[in-house]
């Protein structure tokens, strides 16, 4: 179990290490435009990742496997390289749309904030954790993706406190994403083809993932909608300014889930695994006791950390934090049955269907319950969602469990 607790450590610090400025810069923006535009921004953030997760297209999934059954550094380069291509291709459709797209979401006076965040958010889907978490060696997101991230965010806490100009964190972040993408391309990548020479041909390599990125996508589709739709739904800024402050701490909660998740990927799909049904059981069992733990928290404390964080005016209500804390559950109960079952025995028709479902499912009850000014209920919707998902996919996973535990070998 040694090498798989290094693992967890470096996949769990490095995501907290990237978090704790964005965690202290949050609240300063909450206090600086108030319930409106605090709303608005956190729209622009949940849209955001919605962007980030297609500009990811499937790498955040396939991705770690590929890499991780990659037999040659130059087979690694050629896998990440092509990832570049793709990504690039995607990002010049998905930017301009989801700008648009957050400037309907975003109050009057806060729609070049709600942008800029979008985009600080967007920007995520070209960082290269997923070749990192492939390979085992959580060093590649600190040099890679942390550091950079920690530095923009570092600089632009005290120029947002100085002007009270928000759209600042969206440009330092455009420039450490940049940074980090050309030095990891340099170390990594194949020399000469970042940029696609033929859109054409990177079209041709995008389209045999789209089984696997239409999972993706979809699931964030409606863990992503929330935000967006209380406040274009509900009229009332006031009422979805707290509804935004218990989606922040919900995704602030979801490293936890990530990073969990990075580590046991690669560790459970190793080659020749003597004890893989022990792998997955302990994966298995530590997502549930982190999902249960994380329910919990976001339930009894969620009110009162938004207070502290985000002020008495943006204070999340008890019952929204519940339903949040349900969604955290079952998502985190999912996630192994996923990325570490389903997908890597090539399951994905099975889990883009439960998927699908799910979304529909849940968007449709978030917009029923926004329109009717249950902002409560929109919280409810994600979390049937999650669950639907989670017991649509337990008994396919089930089923592709080892049937036997071998001897296992105690790591020294």
């Amino acid at each position: 179990m040694k090498p798989v607790l290094l693992r967890l450590a470096g996949f769990t610090l490095l995501p907290l290490l990237a978090l704790v400025l964005p965690f202290l810069l949050l609240p300063i923006i909450s206090r600086v435009v108030g319930a409106a535009g605090w709303s608005s921004i956190t729209s622009g953030q949940a849209i955001g990742v919605f962007a980030a997760t297609i500009i990811l297209w499937s790498w955040n999934i396939s991705g770690p496997v590929s890499i991780a059954r990659s037999s040659s550094p130059q087979q690694r380069a050629s896998i990440y390289s092509k990832s570049m291509r793709m990504r690039l291709v995607i990002a010049a459709v998905v930017l301009p749309l989801m700008s648009l797209v957050v400037a309907l979401v975003a109050h009057d006076g806060y729609r070049l904030d709600a942008v800029t965040m979008a985009w600080s958010t967007a920007l995520t889907g070209f960082s290269p954790a997923w070749f990192g978490i492939g390979t085992g060696q959580p060093r590649i997101l600190a040099v890679y993706d942390t550091f950079p991230r920690f530095c923009g965010a570092l600089l632009s806490v005290p120029l947002i406190v100085a002007t009270n100009q928000v759209w600042i964190y969206g440009v330092f972040a455009l420039i450490a994403t940049i940074v980090a993408s050309i030095a990891f391309h340099k170390r990594f990548g194949e020399a000469g083809t970042w940029f696609p020479r033929h859109p054409g041909t990177a079209v041709r390599e995008i389209v045999p993932e789209a089984g696997t990125a239409a999972i993706n996508f979809t699931g964030s589709a409606y863990a992503s909608s929330p935000v967006p739709i209380a406040t274009a739904t509900v009229p009332v800024a006031t009422a979805t300014a707290g509804f935004a402050s218990a989606d922040s701490i919900y995704r602030f909660g979801l490293f936890s889930v990530v990073a969990v998740g990075n580590t046991f990927q690669s560790w459970t799909l190793e080659g020749n695994a003597e004890d893989a049904r022990r792998r997955h059981a302990v994966a298995l069992l530590t997502h549930l006791a982190l999902g249960a733990a994380g329910a919990l928290g976001l339930g009894f404390l969620g009110p009162w950390a938004s207070t502290i964080l985000f002020s008495e005016v943006n204070k999340a209500d008890t019952i929204t934090s519940v339903f949040y804390g349900l969604s955290f559950f079952f998502l985190s109960a999912s996630t192994p049955l996923i990325r570490n079952l389903l997908i890597p025995a090539g399951h994905q028709k099975t889990v883009l269907t439960w998927t699908g479902l799910s979304a529909a499912v849940g968007v449709a009850f978030m917009v029923v319950a926004g329109l009717g000014s249950n902002v409560p209920g929109v919280a409810l919707g994600m979390a049937i969602s999650e669950a639907l998902l989670f017991f649509g996919l337990l008994l396919p996973a089930a089923r592709l469990l080892p049937a036997k535990a071998l001897p296992v070998t105690v790591d020294r």
